[in-house]
């Protein structure tokens, strides 16, 4: 779903708020997840799932498939999501 349609859902399910007080409710969801994922922080939303930082270890020996040469990839942090047991539960019905 995109953010245009998660609006559209939200106006639909709350019609006293208007577009651009949603638009910024959202954003600031979103910053909110960000930051604290930028600080080093879980973020945990009760029966949804938590999102996390998984630092991916540097590779020496790494081939680029398209040459065969071998090229270095440096450390990396990714975002990692984990499914609380309820929505896993939600996911496979």
């Amino acid at each position: 779903m995109s953010r245009p349609k998660l609006i559209k859902l939200l106006k639909k399910k709350n019609p006293d708020l208007n577009h651009s007080n949603l638009e910024l409710i959202i954003n600031s969801f979103c910053e909110s997840i960000e930051n604290a994922l930028k600080n080093g922080q879980n973020v945990e939303l009760r029966n949804f799932g938590t999102f996390f930082v998984k630092k991916i270890r540097e590779k020496y020996s790494a081939r680029n498939p398209k040459t065969e040469k071998l090229i270095y990839v440096p450390a990396k942090n990714k975002v990692r999501f984990k499914a609380s047991k309820k929505l896993k539960k939600i996911i496979n019905e």
